[in-house]
């Protein structure tokens, strides 16, 4: 991605923890000129009434659960009607996505088998996903989930998975949904598998090593994805700034 010097609207980042950081993605999003508004209603931040003054919102991912009864996950989720009927670029990673798909009225359910992915998966993606962006869609991604969605309907999948079959959609021309994390860096990674050292003992979950050695192999090509798709979500909707 490389700024144009067109003067850019800032993009609308949610998270859910003190410490989260949009990682990758928000660094992308700086290098291309958009300013980063990060919110945490989590922790009292509001969301705005409408989003005609930024190019799009993001909700990234947490370790609490779209089902889950606290005020902020209601409000984050009643909220997502904002960007759809504005017809807005708004993405979902990981809880996001499964925040949009609640929203629409679809389930969020753990595995029958209480798997989990944790660490490099395959995915399949579909010929509406490798036909998305200018970048091959990767073929191995970075997930760190219990639970899964269903795909809402009239939605298309872009990518498909063993365990959980809907691993990414689009709804309508605008909104994403991902479940796994285009964001995460290599510091990001072994942070994560530091902390959440205990999710690793989940069935189906890949030990810290492989993490590791999966970021060389399978990083590169999530690398190249990352940037072609985030022009391509930025550029759908209506009235955004052109790139």
């Amino acid at each position: 991605m490389r700024n144009s010097g067109l003067r850019k609207l800032p993009v609308l980042v949610v998270l859910h923890q003190e410490q989260s950081t949009p990682g990758r993605v928000g660094a992308l999003l700086e290098r291309e000129g958009h300013e980063l508004d990060v919110r945490r209603p989590r922790f009292g931040d509001p969301l705005p009434a409408t989003l005609r003054g930024h190019a799009g919102a993001i909700y990234f991912g947490g370790p609490m659960s779209a089902n889950d009864s606290d005020d902020f996950i209601r409000t984050e989720i009643d909220w997502i009607g904002v960007p759809l009927k504005e017809n807005r670029p708004f993405l979902g990673v990981c809880l996001g996505a499964q925040m949009l798909a609640r929203h629409l009225g679809h389930r969020v359910f753990g595995h029958a088998d209480g798997r989990a992915e944790i660490g490099y998966y395959p995915v399949d993606p579909t010929p509406d996903g490798q036909a998305l962006c200018a970048a091959p869609f990767p073929a191995h991604v970075y997930q760190w989930h219990r639970e899964g969605f269903d795909l809402p309907r009239g939605a298309r999948l872009l990518a498909g998975g063993e365990d959980f079959p809907v691993q990414a959609c689009q709804v309508g021309e605008s909104a994403f949904g991902l479940q796994f994390h285009p964001e995460v860096t290599y510091a990001m990674m072994c942070r994560w598998t530091v902390k959440a050292v205990a999710l690793m003992g989940s069935p189906g979950a890949k030990p810290a090593p492989e993490h590791r050695d999966g970021w060389f192999q399978h990083d590169p090509a999530i690398a190249r994805w990352t940037p072609a798709f985030l022009r391509r979500w930025l550029e759908s909707g209506a009235g955004g700034e052109p790139l």
